[in-house]
């Protein structure tokens, strides 16, 4: 999909939530949080998400790793499909560090959690709250809104 722009971008993500099951932005939460706290539903926006990423937040995108290495990924996130996340947040760190090269997050580090448009990491958001994790966050608009203000970084 090289050289398609963003344009090519948008589409490859509406045939990605048409192929897998009716992801919308309408499953996205609401009110937006400002700020890493433990709010019912907080979330961020591409223009916060940047800036958290200046403060070197965790970003876990918690898509399957093929829409990883097909559609590309936001820069400086790590992949942990959801289905692997509540795994993930209960290992040993040195177990997580081997299997995600990056340091294990404490309870009360930040982190963001983001997917294609805010279904699934609505979901990862609920289960580190579930775990005790206490300044987590979720991307909302997901890799569809990012893909909207530059494009993606290729695995």
């Amino acid at each position: 999909m090289a050289g398609t722009g963003l344009g090519g971008w948008r589409r490859a993500a509406r045939a990605l939530r048409a192929a897998g099951g009716g992801w919308s932005r309408a499953a996205a939460p609401g009110p937006t949080g400002r700020g890493l706290c433990a709010a019912a539903e907080p979330s961020v926006s591409y223009q916060e998400l940047k800036d958290l990423k200046k403060a070197n937040v965790l970003h876990i995108d918690v898509r399957e790793r093929w829409e990883i290495d097909r559609f590309g990924k936001i820069p400086e996130s790590i992949n942990i499909p959801l289905g692997e996340l509540m795994e993930a947040l209960k290992m040993d760190p040195t177990e997580f560090k081997e299997q995600y090269n990056q340091k294990m997050p404490s309870k009360s580090d930040p982190v963001v959690f983001s997917c294609l448009a805010g279904t699934r990491s609505k979901q990862a958001l609920g289960f580190a709250m579930s775990l005790g994790f206490s300044r987590v966050q979720q991307y909302a608009g997901g890799f569809d809104d990012w893909i909207k203000h530059e494009p993606p970084e290729k695995k």
